[in-house]
């Protein structure tokens, strides 16, 4: 299992913009097969701040979502809203929960 998170920073004014985008895509997003998870989260105090954590069967799988034209399209529209450079992580789980 991979997680990738990635941070985005907002243009004050875009941020609607983001959001309504987001719904446009986040079931596709969450179809792809090999993802497992996919949520939207925000900045406490920093509405302009946003994160992605997804969760993917493993690296292909997310190499092929990012290889996909629907990657190409929504990365496309959503950096036309950055106010600064994006930032993400691919990490490893070490010590899952138990069940997990």
């Amino acid at each position: 299992m991979l997680t990738r998170i990635v941070k985005m920073t907002f243009r004050e004014d875009a941020v609607e913009d983001f959001l309504k985008l987001f719904e446009e895509v986040k079931e596709k997003i969450r179809a792809v097969d090999g993802c497992q998870h996919m949520e939207l989260l925000r900045q406490k105090g920093q509405p302009q701040v946003m994160f992605t954590l997804s969760l993917w069967d493993d690296e292909a799988a997310l190499n092929r979502y990012r290889d996909s034209e629907l990657f190409a399209g929504t990365w496309k529209r959503t950096k036309a809203l950055f106010a600064g450079k994006p930032l993400a992580w691919s990490l490893e789980r070490i010590d899952p929960p138990s069940g997990q």
